[in-house]
């Protein structure tokens, strides 16, 4: 984690990389390995919250936009 993102935990927080987002929902002494056992439990309902999603080449394709803007003064359209 970096240290300038924001808490997943509390709203509105500044990680300060506690690492408590990493604990165990079912044991807090243990650190989570992705057993999954937390959602393999029981019930008529199971979901995972999801709040971003991470597209590493839309971010990279970004960064070139913004450097042909600089470069060129203008972004170079993707040529298809």
């Amino acid at each position: 984690m970096q240290n300038k993102n924001e808490c997943v935990l509390i709203d509105k927080k500044t990680c300060n990389n506690c690492g408590e987002c990493e604990r165990c929902d079912l044991d807090p002494k243990k650190e989570c390995d992705n057993c999954c056992k937390c959602i393999d439990r029981e019930s008529d309902y199971k979901g995972i919250y999801i709040d971003d999603i991470i597209d590493e080449n839309a971010e990279a394709k970004e960064v070139e936009n913004e450097l042909d803007e600089w470069r060129f003064g203008e972004a170079v359209e993707d040529e298809k």
